[in-house]
């Protein structure tokens, strides 16, 4: 790849002004994006936690639970991620191109409400993608809302440019800045140029647009691999003369490690409010109902629906557990490197999957003679939620030095609790999707079990993990002299100890 021959510093963070800073801007008419930028990872953290809501919502009917089951996995939820994590990447998106733009007037606030406004029109598209899957309609229509997302931020891209005292002042000043406004504004067009292509395929082969939508999501990382390959086979090119150092405008580099915190929060805050909502909806009762059934007993009318609030109760604790594993991880995080990224953004959807696995454990006590299929639906949704945070921090362990603080990496004093924390919730939800095929006749029993031990384990994790590190010392102290015995024909050969 060519590289610059006199690299430009990186892009630095745009702190808070002096007031005398603040007041210049307010008299030239600009302002800094931080509020603006707060704003949109809010909405595009609600927007990619909402896409689930279509498939929640989705009916299965008792005599057809299996077919159904695989249709919702083959179909919906498939849809579902790709949507959510192509979501994800207009985020990761939105944020670079707002590092490169330090500075905002009314024009560029405009134009970013437009480009939110369309994102909000995204959960509709979907709905109709999931419902008519073999319509070509719901995909022409998403593909047409990222086409117009894409060229609302490449507009945002040619005014700010317009206008440098807009732009980054590290770029505001280079004398390359044309060189920048071409790199960025290919980045920017390139998932909107695959989506026009999707929404050509989509009136007369729309499997074909699915994969090219797919294509959106791993395209930064195809990227990288072809670049890797290319200088495999050919060699590194020599840097040219007028080659630049763009920055940290690419999508195959990781973001910082507080947007990543700031948008993961965001999910699960939507996703413990989401649950609430079926609660409101559905176990409120009529007060007709209440008269003429429960004799004007509001209790005795609640009561009826005790399984559904111990399947609220039990899906926040697993929501509220699961981002304490997270925050818990970052907290002993210095950087976040790209794989990390892609780990995170894929737990992060099957977390906003919790409100589907909250609706097939409250419908146990309605369809008892479905409970297997459903215990599986949620214990595999909360298994791969939870495994990909474990897959983070492997994958932290491989790059510690870089990525993780002393104290978490091997050998250090948090490294085994931080293990033992991020294994608990997949080694419990594959524990109890394996008993239940055993014992199948106990599968909600052992579901609920699950979310009730696994809150008090998490509340004696340290203690059990200080007793097993413990116990490991005392057996290996146990060890060392029955070793030294058997060594002792060969122990001339070993060197004496200082």
């Amino acid at each position: 790849m060519s590289r610059p021959q006199t690299p430009e510093p990186a892009l630095s963070v745009q702190r808070d002004s002096p007031t005398g800073t603040r007041d210049e801007d307010a008299a030239n008419g600009t302002q800094h994006s931080h509020r603006m930028l707060s704003f949109s990872d809010a909405l595009l953290s609600i927007i990619a936690t909402v896409m689930i809501l279509p498939v929640t919502h989705t009916e299965i009917s008792p005599e057809q639970f299996d077919k159904s089951i695989q249709k919702l996995l083959a179909t919906r939820i498939a849809v579902y991620l790709m949507t959510f994590l192509i979501v994800t990447v207009a985020w990761a998106a939105h944020t670079r191109l707002f590092q490169v733009v330090g500075k905002i007037d009314d024009t560029l606030a405009l134009l970013n409400l437009a480009c939110m406004m369309t994102i909000t029109f995204l959960p509709f598209t979907f709905s109709l993608m999931v419902t008519f899957p073999e319509v070509p309609l719901g995909i022409f229509l998403f593909c047409m809302c990222v086409i117009t997302i894409g060229a609302v931020q490449a507009l945002i891209v040619v005014y700010a440019f317009h206008f440098p005292h807009l732009l980054n002042p590290q770029i505001g000043r280079s004398a390359h800045r044309g060189l920048y406004r071409q790199h960025i504004l290919h980045i920017v067009l390139r998932g909107p140029a695959l989506c026009f292509l999707a929404a050509g395929f989509s009136l007369f082969f729309y499997p074909a647009s699915y994969l090219l939508m797919a294509t959106v999501i791993f395209l930064p990382y195809v990227s990288k691999a072809a670049g890797w390959c290319r200088d495999r086979l050919m060699g590194p090119q020599e840097p040219s003369a007028h080659s630049v150092e763009f920055f940290t405008f690419d999508l195959q580099e990781p973001l910082s490690k507080e947007r990543v915190e700031a948008f993961s929060d965001g999910v699960y805050a939507i996703v413990a409010t989401l649950l609430i909502l079926d609660i409101c909806e559905d176990n409120v009762p009529d007060s007709k109902d209440v008269e003429e059934k429960f004799r004007g007993s509001l209790v005795a009318a609640l009561s009826v629906y005790g399984p559904q609030f111990l399947a609220y109760f039990g899906s926040f604790a697993t929501v509220g557990l699961l981002w304490f594993a997270h925050h818990s991880l970052f907290l002993h995080v210095r950087k976040a490197t790209q794989s990390m990224g892609l780990l995170n953004t894929l737990s992060l959807a099957f977390v906003g999957g919790l409100p589907l696995a909250y609706q097939q454990t409250s419908a146990f006590a309605r369809r008892p003679h479905d409970e297997l299929e459903r215990v599986r639906v949620s214990c595999a949704i909360i298994f791969f939620a939870s495994i990909f945070q474990f897959a983070m921090w492997t994958v932290a362990l491989l790059h510690e030095t870089e990525t993780l603080q002393p104290s978490a990496r091997f050998g250090g004093r948090e490294h085994a609790f931080m293990f033992a924390k991020l294994a608990l919730y997949p080694c419990a939800s594959l524990l109890a999707f394996t008993s239940t095929c055993f014992l199948s006749g106990f599968s909600t029993a052992i579901f609920h079990l699950m979310q009730i031990a696994v809150p008090f384990a998490f509340l004696l994790l340290r203690l059990l993990v200080r007793l097993a590190l413990a116990l490991l010392r005392a057996l290996r102290g146990l060890a060392r002299p029955t070793r030294a015995t058997e060594g002792d024909p060969q122990a001339p050969l070993l060197a004496a100890p200082c």
